[in-house]
C-alpha cells in the first residue's frame, strides 16, 4: 500500500482533495501535527466528505512519532519538494513507498530534506512559477508510482470497455 504523509498541512480544501485521492487509489493518509484544521468526525462530516470513510487516516505529534510507529518508512521514503535536484521520473518507487509533501507555505523542514538529500524530488516547472497546489502534487506523485508498479488494485478499464464500437 502507498502511504502519502502531509506534514504540517494548513488548508483543510486540500487534505480534502487528497483525502479523496487515496480513497480512489487505495493509499493511506498519514497527518503530522500540528494541522490548520480540525479532523474530528464531526468536523468531517459538516465539510460533508462522503468517502472518508474510505481512507486509512492516522495522525502524528510530530515526524519522530511517525518514524517511531513506522519504522519501515526511514528505509522507502520519498520527499517531494520544490528545491529537490532531481525530478519525479527519475525515481524508482516501490509499491509501499511512503511519499512525504510539505506544509503549503513552507515545504518540508530543511533539516528533514538535508536528512535525506538523495530522496528528494520535484515536479518541473517553468521559471518563476512557485510551486503546483499541494493536493495536484500529491495526485502527480501518487499516480506515478502507481503507473511503475501496474496500478495494483486499480480498476484498469472503464465501463466503455464493454462497448463494440469499430
Amino acid at each position: 500500500m502507498l502511504h502519502i504523509v502531509l506534514v504540517e498541512p494548513e488548508i483543510p480544501q486540500n487534505c480534502g482533495n487528497i483525502a479523496r485521492t487515496c480513497a480512489a487509489t487505495g493509499a493511506s493518509l498519514h497527518l503530522v501535527r500540528p494541522l490548520g484544521f480540525d479532523i474530528s468526525d464531526r468536523a468531517v462530516k459538516r465539510a460533508g466528505l462522503d468517502y472518508w470513510h474510505l481512507v486509512s487516516v492516522s495522525d502524528y505529534e510530530n515526524l519522530a512519532e511517525l518514524f517511531a510507529r513506522h519504522p519501515e518508512a526511514a528505509d522507502d521514503l520519498w520527499l517531494a519538494t520544490t528545491k529537490a535536484p532531481r525530478d519525479y521520473t527519475q525515481a524508482s518507487f516501490s509499491p509501499d513507498c511512503w511519499l512525504f509533501f510539505g506544509k503549503e507555505t513552507a515545504g518540508l523542514p530543511e533539516d528533514f530534506r538535508r536528512a535525506h538529500y538523495d530522496r528528494c524530488l520535484r515536479l518541473p516547472m517553468v521559471g518563476g512559477a512557485r510551486s503546483l497546489n499541494l493536493s495536484n502534487s500529491v495526485a502527480i506523485f501518487t499516480y506515478e508510482a502507481l503507473r511503475q508498479n501496474g496500478f495494483p488494485g486499480l480498476q484498469g478499464r472503464g465501463e466503455m470497455a464493454r462497448w463494440n464500437t469499430p
